[in-house]
């Protein structure tokens, strides 16, 4: 489906409106890059610290919303606190077999080498909120129900899931009342009962005018441990909600109110805390109504950093437009998905048959900013994974702005399909230097093109870059604008084989100092495949150090690459690509692809 927000299609009004807020901005200021997501509207974050990313799960406020319409969740993941990739939605209600809507606050957690996503959802059997518990070897999914039932169920909602030290996970949940269980290790049961929380004043605040609340606790609890401390960050009064918490010496309390996190801000009624420690920083994640269009049900998730005070308090904290700074730079001389985004105009997201998402329903003049790209001694050239169902159009790379230094511009053709890929490229000057970069595109009337990845490649960092982690899978279709049958593709010189076999052609995207980055495009012959090999032998001294869009196995200096779930099935003439980072020096090697 395409989603219908985007800050450009919105109402005159609207644009008009932001038209004068930006006006008002003295020259200098700094584009705004708070709230972090702009495709769609989100809720409900909760982030996950995990190899070196925050993995950010959240809710999906659907377009025109006047109640809490929400289908589905989502992942988000960053490297740099700024620059943000679109994982799709690996759950959803439907994934549920017992449920029947509302895909309302949840949060993920890791043990034992598996995710575990807790999210309230409405019994189809009992019309009720009942949180269940989804299972997942990866962090952006496919997610799938564990029990096939609630894990709990009492009406209530909001869970939050903590690990102690000494291993014992707890399940907090609850409006209007708060209620936690013990987790066992396998985090899909539970020992004993649901104990009921004592919402005590001195525990969680006092509230006024409202006698069967008496105090200021409202939903979304959030709690984690802090050295010796537990803390409980919570919603708080209503409406409208501000953020507030408690702390405790034990994870079942007694909680001791501390005050204020997050004033009442923003233009929803509602919010909604995470809070986690990332690269020696603390972050503290909420919602509001800020994108155009926002509002209660049509919120957009933020995050700010901050420090705790000397004695373990958490300081108040203020929405703002810019947000949390980056940590590091990016790199942009390995592949990077084009849904990685800082800030955008126009663009929307959808599955990719190559697998993950890629960028599309672009119009002329839509634009994409990644922030603090780290161009170095500079680059040579841009090349991005591009497919259009229509004329096509151009990628304007620029720098620093929409309207920045114009470093190169890339044509785009019409490829003959919506999710019919081919490579294009072209030279850039002035890319020097850590800079903002703005991808600008322009053409015609109606969608220009979409965009799955992109990379520069020249002289590049000075030491052995690591690529970015490659995206998982939707568990939905591709979606294409067009209506019309795409065109077979032509992904290579070289041509496809006849009936059910496949080929695959190679050519290295990038290089450096002691190693390289590559690529290989397979494609089906004249029938369809289900699965495919490749197969070659690597040169003296190269070694390959990881592998996306494919399975690898190696004996010695054999390689072979297996397909995934999700990109072994082609069509005929179909084609798909896996890239791979390894040492040594690039050459040309001789492939084999079979299929079974």
């Amino acid at each position: 489906m395409r989603y219908a927000f985007s800050l450009s299609r919105r109402t005159a009004t609207w644009i008009v409106g932001l038209l004068c807020m930006l006006a008002l901005l003295p020259a200098t200021a700094a584009r705004a890059d708070n709230p972090i997501i702009q495709t769609i509207y989100t809720a409900d974050p909760a982030p996950l610290v995990h190899n070196g990313r925050v993995y950010l799960y959240t809710g999906h406020d659907e377009d025109g919303s006047t109640w809490f319409t929400m289908n589905e969740w989502r992942v988000w993941s960053s490297a740099d606190m700024v620059n943000w990739t679109d994982h799709g939605s690996p759950l959803s209600v439907s994934s549920f077999s017992w449920a029947k809507s509302d895909a309302w606050a949840g949060q993920a957690i890791y043990r034992n080498g598996k995710f575990y996503w807790y999210v309230p959802t409405t019994s189809r059997a009992s019309g009720r909120m009942a949180i269940g518990v989804a299972v997942s070897d990866s962090p952006t999914g496919p997610f799938k129900d564990a029990l096939g039932r609630p894990l709990v169920e009492n009406g209530e909602i909001d869970p939050t899931v903590f690990i102690d030290d000494n291993g014992q996970a707890y399940l907090y949940w609850g409006n209007p009342n708060l209620w936690y269980v013990k987790l066992n290790s396998d985090m899909i049961s539970y020992s004993g009962s649901p104990t009921k929380v004592n919402l005590t004043t001195a525990g969680f605040g006092t509230r006024t005018g409202d006698a069967s609340r008496p105090t200021l606790y409202e939903e979304g609890p959030w709690v984690y441990k802090r050295g010796s401390l537990y803390y409980n960050v919570f919603a708080a009064k209503c409406c409208s909600e501000f953020i507030a918490y408690s702390t405790a010496t034990s994870p079942t309390g007694p909680w001791t109110y501390r005050g204020t996190v997050m004033p009442t801000q923003g233009g929803s009624f509602t919010n909604h805390p995470g809070i986690v420690d990332f690269n020696g920083g603390s972050y503290f994640f909420y919602h509001n109504g800020a994108l155009p269009g926002g509002g209660g049900f049509t919120r957009s998730v933020a995050v700010e950093k901050f420090s705790y005070n000397a004695d373990g308090t958490i300081p108040t904290i203020n929405m703002t437009t810019t947000g949390a700074p980056q940590v590091g730079t990016l790199d942009p001389y390995v592949r990077q998905e084009a849904e990685t985004i800082a800030w955008e105009s126009g663009v929307e997201t959808e599955p990719s048959n190559e697998g993950g998402m890629n960028v599309g329903f672009i119009d002329n003049g839509d634009y994409i900013k990644v922030k603090g790209v780290a161009f170095g001694t500079g680059a040579r050239s841009f090349s991005a994974r591009v497919a259009s169902g229509s004329a096509g159009g151009k990628i304007e790379v620029r720098r620093d702005g929409v309207s920045g230094t114009l470093m190169g511009t890339c044509d785009v053709p019409g490829t003959g399909g919506w999710q019919t890929w081919t490579t294009v490229s072209c030279p850039v000057t002035g890319a020097t230097g850590t800079h903002d970069l703005y991808l600008r595109f322009t053409g015609g009337s109606g969608y220009l093109m979409n965009v799955n990845w992109w990379q520069f490649s020249g002289s590049g960092p000075t030491s052995s870059p690591s690529p970015t982690p490659p995206t998982s899978p939707s568990p939905t279709p591709p979606v294409s604008p067009s209506p019309t049958p795409p065109a077979s593709p032509s992904p290579s010189p070289a041509q496809s084989p006849a009936g059910g076999a496949c080929s695959a052609t190679y050519r290295t995207t990038n290089s450096w100092g002691g190693g390289f980055q590559g690529e290989v495009t397979v494609t089906a012959g004249g029938s369809p495949i289900n699965g495919w090999t490749v197969k070659w032998n690597l040169s003296n001294g190269q070694s390959i150090s990881q592998v996306w869009n494919g399975t690898l196995s190696t004996s010695g200096s054999a390689v072979s690459v297996k397909n995934v779930s999700y990109n072994g099935s082609l069509g005929a003439s179909a084609s798909t690509t896996f890239g791979f980072t390894a040492g040594g020096t690039p050459s040309t090697p001789s492939l084999t692809c079979t299929s079974p």
